[in-house]
Parts: C-alpha cells; sequence; structure tokens
C-alpha cells in the first residue's frame, strides 16, 4: 500500500468500521430478543415482522443512498443516515405495542441500509482500486464479527437488561460513528453539473417489488399450508412489480437501478455470487445455535458463543483475500480457489457434524468460514471496478441489496429444508416443544425418548450443513465465471 493511501487508510478506517458494524450487528442482535418481546406484547405470529421490516427497509434504502450519495456526496449523507438509525433505535426501545415497534424497526432499517451502502461507497472513494482488497477486508472483518456477535449481545442483554436494552446499546455505538466520521475527507460529489431527476415511480414499485417478495419468503419458509395462498400471491405480485420496474427504468432519466450495469457479466455475476455465500452463511447463522441446543445439548449462552468461530474463519478469509488483491492484482482467483473447498468442507460437516466432538467441529466450522470470507472483499472490490467511479454508489448499493436479498432467501431455504426434514421424521411437535422449553422437555421423555429425539434431529439437521454446501457451490461456479480477474 502507498504511503498517501496508507495515511487515507487509517483517516477513514476507523469510522467507516464503526459504521459497518453498526448497521451489521443490528440484523443479529435482535433475533435473540424475539421471544422475550413475544412474551411481552404478544402476537408470537406476528413478531417475524420485526426481522422483515427491517430487512425490507434496508434493501430500498441501498440504491436510494447509493444515487444520493454519488449526487450530493457520500460523508454529508453518513451524518442523515446516523440520524435515521438513531431516531428508529430510540422508536424501537420506547415503543408501546407491536405494531409501533415494527414501524420504528422500519426507519431503523432504513437508517440501516442507507449506513451500509454509504460506507462501502467511502471506501471506493478513498482507496485506488487495487488497494481496495486489503481494506474491504477489515470491512468484511467488522462484519463477520458483527454478525457472530450479535446474537451473544442480544441474549446476555435480553436475559439481564429487558429486550428493550437491544435498542438502546445501539445509540452511544451511532455517537461513536458520528464523531469518528468527522474524520473523513469530504470529496466532491461525482455529479456535481448534472442535476438528479429522481425517480419516484421507480422507487414506489421497488418497494413494492422487494417488500412482496421478502414477505412472501417469510412465509413460505413457515411450510404452513394455511400461509401458501398469501405466500403465492406475493411472489406473483412481485415478480409483476419487477416486471413493470424493468419497463419504468429503461425510460427513466436518472433510473433508480441502472440495468446497463447490472447488464455487465463481471458486475451481476459479482452480485449473484455474493447473494449464494451470504445465504449460506446467514442461513447457518441463524439455525447452527438451534442445532447445538438441540442436537448437542447446549445451553443458550454457550452456543451463541460458538458463532466467533465463524467470525474468526469469515474474518480470516477476508484478510487473506484482500491482502493478495493488493499484492497481486488478482481479484477472483481467491474464492475461485477456496469456495470449492468450502463446498467440500460443508458436505463433510452434514455428514458427522452430530458425531464430531467440538474440538474437531469448530476448526472445521471456522475453516468451511473461512473459505466463504474470501469473496467478501472481492465481490465490493470487482463491482466497483466495474462500474467505475461515477456509479461508485449504485455499484455498492447493488452488493448491499444482493446481501440483503441473499440472506433473506438463504435463511428462507435453509429453514424451509431443515423443517421439512424434521416434519418428515415424524418430530415436528418435539422439535417445536424443546425448543420452546430447553432440556426440562428432554428430561422429562426419560433417557431413551430423548436420545431418540435427538438422532431424528441430528438427521433432519444434516440438510443445515447440506443447503449451505449447495449455496457455496453455485457461488464457486459463479466465482470461476467472472471475466474481470485482475487489477
Amino acid at each position: 500500500m502507498s504511503q498517501d493511501a496508507h495515511a487515507r487508510f487509517k483517516r477513514a478506517f476507523p469510522g467507516i468500521a464503526l459504521t459497518i458494524f453498526l448497521s451489521a450487528v443490528d440484523q443479529t442482535i435482535v433475533a435473540t430478543a424475539l421471544p422475550a418481546i413475544a412474551a411481552d406484547m404478544g402476537g408470537i405470529e406476528r413478531v417475524s415482522w420485526i426481522l422483515v421490516a427491517y430487512l425490507v427497509a434496508a434493501t430500498c434504502a441501498a440504491p436510494v443512498f447509493g444515487q444520493l450519495g454519488d449526487v450530493f456526496g457520500r460523508k454529508r449523507l453518513l451524518f442523515v443516515a446516523l440520524a435515521i438509525f438513531a431516531a428508529g433505535c430510540l422508536g424501537c426501545a420506547l415503543a408501546p405495542n407491536l405494531g409501533a415497534l415494527i414501524s420504528a424497526r422500519i426507519v431503523q432499517g432504513f437508517g440501516g441500509g442507507a449506513l451500509l451502502t454509504l460506507a462501502q461507497a467511502l471506501i471506493g472513494e478513498a482507496v485506488p482500486p487495487r488497494e481496495r482488497g486489503r481494506y474491504q477486508a477489515w470491512i468484511a472483518g467488522s462484519f463477520a464479527f458483527a454478525s457472530a456477535t450479535g446474537p451473544v449481545i442480544g441474549g446476555y442483554a435480553t436475559q439481564y437488561l429487558g429486550w428493550r436494552s437491544v435498542f438502546l446499546v445501539l445509540l452511544p455505538v451511532a455517537v461513536a460513528c458520528a464523531v469518528l466520521a468527522r474524520r473523513l475527507v469530504a470529496v466532491p460529489p461525482a455529479r456535481r453539473d448534472a442535476p438528479l431527476r429522481f425517480d419516484w415511480a421507480g422507487l414506489f414499485v421497488f418497494v413494492v417489488a422487494v417488500g412482496c417478495a421478502l414477505v412472501a419468503l417469510d412465509r413460505a419458509r413457515r411450510l404452513d399450508p394455511a400461509m401458501m395462498p398469501a405466500a403465492v400471491a406475493l411472489a406473483v405480485l412481485a415478480v409483476g412489480a419487477t416486471i413493470a420496474l424493468l419497463r419504468i427504468e429503461r425510460a427513466a432519466a436518472d433510473p433508480l437501478l441502472p440495468l446497463a450495469m447490472f447488464g455487465e457479466a463481471s458486475i451481476w455475476r459479482a452480485y449473484l455470487l455474493s447473494a449464494c455465500v451470504v445465504g449460506a452463511q446467514v442461513g447457518m447463522i441463524s439455525f447452527l445455535p438451534v442445532w447445538l441446543q438441540t442436537v448437542r445439548g447446549m445451553a443458550p449462552g454457550p452456543s451463541g458463543l460458538m458463532l466467533v468461530a465463524m467470525s474468526i474463519g469469515g474474518a480470516s478469509g477476508a484478510f487473506f483475500a484482500g491482502r493478495m488483491v493488493a499484492r497481486t492484482g488478482y481479484a477472483m482467483r481467491w474464492p475461485s480457489l477456496f469456495l470449492p473447498v468450502g463446498v467440500v468442507l460443508w458436505a463433510v460437516l452434514a455428514l458427522v457434524a452430530a458425531e464430531l466432538p467440538l474440538p474437531a467441529f469448530l476448526p472445521l466450522l471456522a475453516a468451511a468460514a473461512f473459505c466463504s470470507g474470501t469473496s467478501y472483499p472481492v465481490v465490493q472490490v470487482v463491482a466497483q471496478a466495474a462500474a467505475g467511479r461515477e456509479r461508485l454508489g449504485a455499484a455498492s448499493a447493488g452488493v448491499a441489496f444482493s446481501r440483503n436479498i441473499g440472506a433473506a432467501t438463504g435463511t428462507a431455504v435453509v429453514a424451509a429444508v431443515v423443517f421439512m426434514a424434521v416434519s418428515a421424521t415424524g418430530s415436528g411437535a418435539a422439535f417445536q416443544r424443546l425448543v420452546a422449553e430447553g432440556p426440562g422437555y428432554l428430561a422429562a421423555l426419560g433417557p431413551e425418548a430423548a436420545a431418540a429425539l435427538r438422532g431424528e434431529l441430528a438427521e433432519a439437521f444434516r440438510g443445515l450443513f447440506a443447503t449451505a454446501a449447495v449455496l457455496t457451490a453455485v457461488g464457486a461456479v459463479l466465482a470461476w465465471r467472472v471475466p474481470l480477474r485482475r487489477f
């Protein structure tokens, strides 16, 4: 790294890394508080909207702030996004009922999606393309750390301070982000002389398409026959809105989604690669604690701590790939080599995870996460380099969008596979009681019945690791087919 680039790195990294952490940790810290929220406010059948509302808002915010950042400058908009996010956190903490909480989550999600998009684009603004891999590796490490520690923080905060504390604890982090963001160099916007004609029609149809698609996935993953008609209707509406969106964007003067950019092979294949790998990782993060508690008999707190192995592995893979991109100029070479190894590791875990002692299981888990981590900085670097500076915000927004869609889809697919497998064993009701009541339920069953139930669940949960293997395999194929290989 050149001396000038290193200076920019040191000046920008603390603010951007903390911003990435703030945006990423919110997506996982709330998950462990959902049972407590449902118990306090009721409406267990609607509690998943707390997660879906955030994800829909974050996905919609990505292209909006990507475009606005290209026109008005990203440092200025970062403060706006932090204010929106903080307002959402406060609204969630003070919400008197579930409806108000979901509404506040929409505000919080819009701010969180904006933070992630702006932070990624600020990296591309501060550092030359070849050096971005090293920088992106640090950011990917922040993201992986937040994804793994979020459930741990949320679980212990909810247990000792109540579920509202998981939102209040984010407020001082947002203030720290604002203080550190003042150190960022204000770069003139790429489109200073071009007036913006904002694509309001495109935004409206985009919100409809994304909202319907994600809610349909949320309904479909439960495999409840009563919800399937609504899921199908929402999916059809999402497809119709997507077709309308394509027509609107082709005619728009300043399209929200620049279709010409998405048509470039290096960009769309990198986005799809990101969606597959992130889908596998988030699906694993969502269900691994359940596997550890039900199959391996671990307590909730320690089971959340096991995710640290994935955090360390993913961050290490990102650091390795980032350094190699900076040293050699090759980008997609590293996920092309390591993602196939990750496929093998996930497949091995699908076969033997239930019988492996933890000292052997954790290194394999970390190694699989390492292989996935090699794609994290590469996707962002390739997309930004292929798009160019004038489309930097749009390219970064596309990465955030692909990750959100991948996370939602991957979680839905993993949930469907696991629940179908559990239902096929005939232990669906027992599984739900075990999740709700914990080890006490197994004690009431007796040693033989408890061992039989755990054996059935171990067979069903092979699908968790097998699904991660399949999604990672698709990502590996895409990594080999990205045209932009070297900077």
